[in-house]
C-alpha cells in the first residue's frame, strides 16, 4: 500500500492497479451470472405453480443480471474502483434485502394458505367412505317389448 485508503477510490479498477482483486472480480461475476441463470431456470421449473417462490426467483435473476454484468463491465471498460465497491455493496444490500426482509412475509403468508388448503383437503376426505359415490336411486326397469313398427323406422 503506497497511497492512503480513500486515494484508491479513484485508481482506474485493473490488473495492474488492483492485481489481488481485479481477476476474482471479474471471473467471480462471469461465474455467478452464469450460475444464477442455471439455477434461475432450474428453479423455476420446479416451482412453477408456486407464484411466490417464482417472484422471488426473478427478483434475485434481475438483480444479479444488473450487479454482475456491472462488474463486468467495470472490468472490461476499466472504471474508476469507487463504482466497483458501490456495486458490491449495494447488490449485497439488495440481496439480503430480497431475501430476508421482502419476501419472508409473503412466503409465510404462502404457506399458511398451502396449509389451510391441506387441512381442508384432509377434513374433506377424512371419511372413509367420502371418496366413494353413493348409489343413486334408479326405477327398477322392465322387460323391454318388442319394437312395434313405428319405432323401427324412426331409428
Amino acid at each position: 500500500m503506497t497511497l492512503l485508503p480513500w486515494e484508491y477510490l479513484f485508481q482506474s479498477f485493473s490488473a495492474a492497479h488492483f492485481h489481488d482483486l481485479f481477476y476474482p472480480i471479474a471471473l467471480g461475476s462471469l461465474v455467478m451470472l452464469v450460475a444464477l441463470c442455471v439455477l434461475y431456470a432450474v428453479r423455476t421449473r420446479q416451482l412453477r405453480h408456486h407464484a411466490p417462490y417464482l417472484d422471488l426467483w426473478e427478483w434475485l435473476l434481475w438483480t444479479g443480471i444488473i450487479a454482475f454484468g456491472l462488474l463486468l463491465i467495470f472490468s472490461v471498460f476499466v472504471w474508476d474502483f469507487l463504482f466497483v465497491l458501490a456495486t458490491v455493496v449495494t447488490a449485497c444490500a439488495v440481496f439480503i434485502w430480497i431475501r430476508f426482509v421482502r419476501f419472508p412475509p409473503i412466503l409465510a403468508g404462502y404457506e399458511q394458505k398451502l396449509a389451510r388448503q391441506r387441512y381442508l383437503s384432509r377434513q374433506k376426505y377424512a371419511h372413509p367412505e367420502a371418496t366413494i359415490r353413493a348409489k343413486t336411486s334408479r326405477p327398477a326397469r322392465t322387460a323391454r317389448a318388442a319394437p312395434t313398427k313405428r319405432t323401427r323406422k324412426r331409428r
